[in-house]
């Protein structure tokens, strides 16, 4: 296998979704039909690692009121969000700030961050450029 490229990975991060891998606060929102809903922390954590770049933190805002909060990826001048579809019509994302990764594993979700990144790496295998 080669490298990997971005579809390989988008590819292995939405075959890797699950309830299972969803943040708890959306699990009662969760279903096959929007399985990007509740994954932002755990698919931009994993996208992190495997491909750099900076993460981005944003407020979900429904009527004026902050609601919660969105993750995604940056790299360089593109922004890279797999889980935006999973927002619905009165929900708005406002722009982000680039915000510094702790070290160490997460310190909300490290289950589910840790399910997803377990399966997005089986089923993506090894990138053939380390070796």
């Amino acid at each position: 296998m080669g490298p990997w490229t971005l579809t390989d990975v988008e590819d292995a991060v939405r075959a890797g979704w699950g309830a299972d891998t969803c943040d708890p606060v959306d699990l009662d929102d969760w279903h096959p039909g929007n399985p990007a809903r509740g994954q932002c922390g755990a698919t931009a954590l994993v996208l992190h690692d495997l491909l750099g770049g900076e993460l981005v933190l944003g407020e979900v805002h429904v009527g004026g009121e902050r609601t919660g909060y969105h993750y995604w990826n940056r790299f360089g001048t593109v922004d890279v969000d797999l889980t935006r579809g999973q927002f619905r019509p009165h929900e708005v994302v406002l722009s982000g700030r680039v915000v510094v990764r702790s070290p160490g594993p997460p310190k909300r979700c490290a289950e589910q961050y840790d399910r997803l990144r377990c399966r997005v790496l089986a089923r993506l295998g090894p990138d053939q450029t380390s070796t």
